[in-house]
């Protein structure tokens, strides 16, 4: 009899000492992981078609897609890529407007305007900053390896310096297929981050000083499946804090972004809760519904950017304002991926929902 008391003591011991050490570890878990920026799960309102991809007598184009977008000198400015039937590759585009209701009749430029950017010339998925230290606007984009070039004035495409490569040779760690490049900075150094149609986010980085020339090799930031980590990411600052957040889009049901967070641009990253699944994305058609009026257009919600408080190289995003400029398509388009007839729309944080 003693002896079994004995051992049911000893077992219950042991069990209350694996449930410290589990809370423990949940406890420490949950200390090391950075507070989201935003309760969940969100939901969003969606405008209608704001921005379509239109031709002009050199250029039939049949999308307008992966935008990159910043507020300044009181203008909205936006560069996208576009899929060229006459040129049979992928080109970028630009154009500006003041107020989003004057989005639909906005201009575009095609990039080729610029004699360092050839009609026939591929290019795309751009994303523009301005880099404080040297006083410069810098276009980063996709040519396949990551490029770069840099203007005064961002209204006037024709005036991007020629396209420099990041990396010059074959680069140790570098994914067969490389996609969708971003810059951010923090205080000391200029990070480089993309995916590589493999499931993987990918970070590199250099010294401020040194910013553009001097990456290091890739590494992987995150490493997931290719289904549910595929391309399109973007990494800010969220205002006010030393939290970072990184959504990268998923590719399967349909298209739609996932969430992570951090407090250091070269550590670990952690899923926001709620934000982190096609059940519950940080968004996608599942918390995704449109405006009054608008009939739904689009069941992907797909490569676009947040729009920054800001404009600079530190990428700061302000969780009180969050607002999505995303590509979407009809539902029933199909067929080859460069024939999809995407078209960009803003999703608006809804807060009306409990």
């Amino acid at each position: 009899m003693k002896k079994s008391i004995l051992i049911q003591l000893a077992v219950a011991m042991l069990l209350a000492g694996s449930a410290s050490i589990a809370l423990a570890s949940e406890s420490a878990a949950t200390v090391d992981a950075p507070k989201p920026p935003f309760a969940t799960p969100l939901r969003w309102k969606s405008t209608g078609v704001l921005v379509k991809p239109v031709s002009d007598p050199n250029h039939t184009i049949v999308s307008i897609k992966d935008p990159t977008i910043v507020r300044y000198s009181d203008l909205w400015h936006i560069y996208a890529t576009a899929y060229s039937t006459s040129a049979r590759t992928w080109t970028m585009v630009y154009l500006n407007f003041k107020d989003w209701s004057d989005a639909p009749n906005a201009k575009l430029t095609f990039i080729d305007v610029n004699p360092n950017f050839a009609p026939n010339r591929y290019n795309c998925a751009p994303h523009l900053f301005y880099f404080t230290p040297h006083k410069k606007w810098y276009l980063v984009f996709q040519a396949q390896p990551p490029q770069y070039c840099t203007t005064d004035d961002i209204s006037k495409p024709e005036t991007w310096t020629k396209p420099q490569n990041f990396f010059e040779g074959r680069i140790p760690g570098m994914p067969r297929l490389p996609i969708d490049y971003h810059i951010i900075c923090d205080d000391t150094h200029a990070y480089l981050f993309f995916t590589g149609d493999d499931g993987n986010f990918y970070r590199c980085r250099t010294r401020i000083e040194d910013f553009p020339k001097g990456m290091s090799n890739p590494e992987i930031a995150i490493k997931d499946r290719r289904d549910s980590l595929f391309e399109a990411s973007i990494t800010y600052k969220i205002k006010g804090t030393n939290t970072y957040l990184t959504v990268i889009e998923a590719l399967n049901p349909a298209r739609y972004y996932r969430a992570w967070v951090s407090d250091d641009l070269n550590g670990a990253w952690t899923p926001v809760p709620g934000a982190d699944s096609w059940q519950t994305p940080f968004a996608g058609i599942n918390n995704v519904t449109f405006e009054d009026g608008v009939t739904p257009w689009t069941r992907d919600i797909s490569h676009g950017e947040l729009i920054r408080d800001g404009y600079d190289e530190k990428m700061i995003l302000d969780p009180d304002n969050l607002q999505l400029l995303y590509q979407g398509r009809d539902p029933s388009s199909g067929g080859r991926y460069e024939l999809l007839p995407y078209q960009l729309g803003l999703l608006k944080l809804d807060r009306s929902a409990k």
